[in-house]
């Protein structure tokens, strides 16, 4: 186990801290992962994010599509999701 001190810095409104490369390497971490925070005792753990499996046939693009459309139709849906 390794351990490294960082800064929390300010990025806009929000608050960030940068890795280092070799810890994010030896967690299994990546550039563009998905990652899971939660507070367990008082202490934050960082968890490299689950991936979602893409059944055959299913492009890598798909939720990207899905978000798009959804958005789009934002209104319609929740007049369908209020019914």
């Amino acid at each position: 186990m390794s351990e490294h001190e960082r800064k929390v810095t300010k990025i806009g409104n929000s608050y960030g801290i940068t890795f280092p490369k070799e810890l994010l390497k030896e967690a299994g971490i990546s550039y563009g992962d998905n990652v899971q925070l939660e507070v367990k005792e008082g202490e934050i753990v960082l968890k490299k994010g689950k991936q979602v499996e893409l059944p055959e046939g299913i492009s890598e693009d798909f939720f990207d599509v899905l978000e798009r459309n959804t958005n789009k139709h934002e209104k319609t849906i929740n007049e369908l999701v209020d019914r």
